[in-house]
């Protein structure tokens, strides 16, 4: 990410390669070919080991763009594999929580991404005879880690805090330590790149987003992939830069931030449609009015950090070149179509080499 200044960047939010999951070995060992020998070999332990000092890389770079108090997210998966005659767990999350922390970021809660099955059978191995069944993974991880202290606002940066404010009721599922997204609908194109790439929902990357950055921050994502991050990142007013190695995704990026463009504000409307919903459900059980009231939308709100909260719009997605866009934000209204022009963002693309997404202040 040579391209990126150091200590420039508010979030990294990525989905990797999954280290001992077979569809990457081919990805991965074109890094490192002795990741095939110990595999080949037999060697799982090595292999692994292998996998994972590429993604290092990844992660060094992360710490050296990312501002004092920013944040990495890193949605990945353990593994559990048979070489040769050896089946066990790899703790991806593990290993790269003890990388991270050896260079400086610093753990906070992590988040478990729930994937249940409905299949009858959860289990691996010989079925209903003692010592030799394992449970079936139905979960993965969202590391969260952050650069040093907790992040300082200036002055300057408050009112921009404040209207980056996220819903009482969104906040009590978001920092929840267990998310179960298998019935969230996928706003996203439905394609065999998307399952090809085992790309995330955009919900998942939606709330991170909103739960450590502010509209006008800068996002990253290192594995660029579809463009998932990119979507969620037009849909909330965020900048964002991705890298990715494969120019076949490119048809699939660009698919996915033209159906932002023209999404995104019914997502943004179904957001505040929502709040109603739960504005009414709430004072109708609790037989009072909620306490504060939105300076934007004036409807009630629960606490007074919500009061200046606003939403963003999406007026034009337009493309400039080498797959960077130009995006126009607005104020959403609650018909969001009170157009108000305040918020931009505009793409520098960085390096003719790689597919890069970029949206520059």
């Amino acid at each position: 990410m040579g391209p990126i200044t150091d200590e420039s960047v508010d979030l990294v939010v990525t989905s990797p390669p999954y280290p001992m999951i077979e569809m990457w070995d081919e990805a991965l060992a074109q890094a490192n070919p002795r990741i095939t020998s110990a595999l080949e070999s037999g060697d799982g332990r090595t292999a692994f080991e292998l996998m994972h000092r590429e993604l290092d890389a990844v992660w060094n770079e992360s710490y050296r763009v990312i501002r004092p108090g920013g944040f990495l997210c890193i949605n990945i998966g353990d593994a559990t594999r048979k070489v040769k005659d050896n089946f066990r767990l790899y703790s991806n999350h593990s290993r790269i929580v003890s990388h991270c922390e050896s260079i400086g970021f610093q753990s906070l809660p992590l988040i478990l991404w729930r994937k249940q099955t409905n299949a009858p059978n959860k289990f691996m191995g010989s079925g209903m005879l003692p010592s030799g069944a394992y449970p079936t993974l139905e979960h993965e991880y969202v590391l969260v880690l952050r650069k040093g202290p907790k992040r300082t606002f200036s002055k300057a940066d408050a009112m921009r805090r404040r209207q980056s404010a996220f819903f009482w009721e969104e906040r009590n599922v978001w920092f929840s330590d267990v998310w179960d997204l298998k019935g969230v609908r996928q706003v996203l194109p439905s394609n065999e790149a998307r399952t090809r790439s085992a790309a995330y929902p955009l919900e998942l990357v939606h709330r991170l987003i909103n739960m450590y950055s502010m509209q006008g921050d800068l996002v990253v994502d290192p594995f660029f992939g579809t463009g998932t991050t990119a979507a969620a990142s037009i849909l909330n007013g965020r900048n964002s830069v991705g890298f990715e190695l494969l120019g076949g995704f490119a048809p699939i990026i660009r698919e996915n931030i033209e159906a932002m463009g023209s999404m995104a504000n019914s997502l943004v409307a179904q957001r505040l449609s929502t709040h109603l919903e739960f504005i009414e459900e709430f004072q109708d059980r609790r037989g009072k009015a909620l306490g504060y009231e939105n300076e934007t939308y004036h409807f009630p709100v629960m606490t007074r950090q919500e009061v200046d909260l606003r939403l963003l719009g999406v007026e034009s997605v337009r493309e400039t070149g080498n797959l960077g866009f130009t995006v126009e934000h607005f104020t959403a209204g609650m018909d969001v179509a009170a157009m108000s022009t305040d918020v931009s963002t505009k793409t520098v693309p960085v390096d003719s080499d790689q597919l890069v997404m970029s949206f520059g202040s």
